[in-house]
């Protein structure tokens, strides 16, 4: 049996320039592995405590050397020299060091850093692929893979809030292959920047997950935007590709209104324009379609828009089990986007995974709008059954990494994808 001779640490730099952690792993079989975290830019209040030094002369304040120390010199001596874990043992270590809720004493990035690390070490000792462990962890049978939801437009924290809304995805509903989704959805962006050239003048400039940032006059023009492109490459709105929307509302909510633009909107009100929305346009997923604390509202929403389009909790639910929860309860989703860093290590994020799926709903793994050229997402996305996968749009080495993977096991495998149900 092989022991845990050394866990590390080292501090690298996000796809936007930010400091975030990368843990490694060696066995004494010689077997090593690693893995980078990602960091939001759009986050919700339950999640995770992401550990920065607040040291305004590195970073602004975002260095990452104390969650680094904390691996160095809380974590490791406390695994280096141990039997192998299985993965529930291992995060109940890294729990139990912790010793807080929301991870705030050695941080949610040191934490599942070293979480992630350690499941791909394993995978590799027992000679298995990523999305294989991962799939065992939770007692998942691969037969198909992911269906893509792939940045267009952006807006809100993710662009210049040229228009509120944070991200316009489509959706390759057509494509039976990754590989034809990733086809589908490049004609549909290269139609998209000829349109923000003609159209609004602009370069070929990219928000922080790649999607293009017009400026857009209004929500209106953003959709009828979104059909042209899909249109002018040839394809059916709605048919061949359809639109998913982020809207993070919460970033334009406060004290009970919502500031669309230049309105002022209540609940009820933000709730119809969703539902006007879904109906005038081929959208098929809202998410955050209201504020993460607007739980009297949630319900009717889902009410409204449910068979037309999946209501789609992300900062509502933060991976959290306990939100999720109250999110059954009340009715008031019926999808989760599954964000592993939003909880802390693997083992929580499965669990969120599993009461999810004992509600009947579909999820979405997703990356985070600070990634790196680290690739486990696609794995997970894989290994835990995702019925769909965000990880942005399709420019930029930190997106392309996890598409990428996601054709390496494709053609490894044959699997079609998931089709949108």
């Amino acid at each position: 049996m092989p022991k845990i001779v050394e866990i590390s640490a080292l501090e690298i730099l996000d796809s936007r320039g930010r400091p975030t952690v990368k843990a490694y792993c060696t066995l004494s079989n010689g077997v090593s592995s690693s893995a980078s975290v990602p960091s939001g830019a759009s986050t919700g209040r339950a999640e995770a405590h992401e550990l920065r030094d607040k040291n305004s002369d590195r970073y602004g304040g975002l260095g990452c050397f104390q969650a680094i120390q904390n691996i160095r010199e809380v974590i490791a001596p406390s695994l280096q020299g141990r039997d192998l874990l299985t993965q529930a043992e291992m995060d109940e270590v890294l729990l139990a060091l912790d010793g807080t809720k929301n991870k705030s004493s050695l941080g949610a990035n040191a934490l599942l850093a070293v979480s992630i690390a350690y499941a791909r070490t394993l995978a590799q000792h027992q000679k298995i692929p990523l999305y294989q462990y991962f799939a065992n962890q939770v007692g998942h049978q691969v037969e198909r893979l992911p269906r893509l939801t792939i940045n267009l437009f952006s807006g809100g924290k993710h662009a210049g809030a040229q228009v509120p809304i944070q991200d316009i995805l489509v959706v390759p509903l057509s494509a039976p292959t990754v590989r034809e989704g990733l086809h589908h959805t490049w004609q549909v962006y290269q139609s998209a920047v000829k349109i923000a050239k003609e159209k609004y003048n602009m370069r070929w400039l990219t928000a922080d997950e790649g999607g293009l940032a017009p400026s857009f006059s209004s929500l209106q023009e953003l959709f009828t935007t979104t059909v042209d492109a899909i249109e002018k490459s040839r394809y059916i709105p709605g048919q061949d590709l359809a639109i998913a929307m982020d809207v993070a509302a919460s970033h334009f909510y406060c004290e009970n209104t919502y500031f669309l633009g230049s309105e002022s909107l209540t609940g009820m009100e933000m709730s119809e324009r969703l539902k006007s929305w879904v109906d005038d346009y081929p959208i098929i997923s809202v998410e955050d379609g209201l504020a993460e604390e607007d739980w009297e509202h949630w319900p009717y929403l889902k009410s409204s828009i449910e068979g037309k389009a999946l209501v789609l909790g992300d900062d509502l639910l933060c991976t959290n089990t306990e939100r999720i929860q109250k999110a059954i309860e009340k009715n008031a989703a019926n999808a989760l986007l599954l964000k592993v860093n939003q909880a802390g290590t693997l083992t929580e994020a499965a669990q969120a995974l599993k009461l999810a799926r004992s509600a009947g709903w579909q999820v979405t793994i997703s990356a985070r709008s600070g990634e790196t050229e680290d690739d486990w997402l696609a794995d997970l996305a894989v290994g835990w059954g995702g019925d769909q996968i965000k990880v942005g749009s399709i420019t930029q080495s930190e997106r392309l990494a996890k598409y990428n993977r996601l054709l390496e096991i494709e053609a490894n495998t044959g699997l079609p994808v998931k089709e949108w149900h």
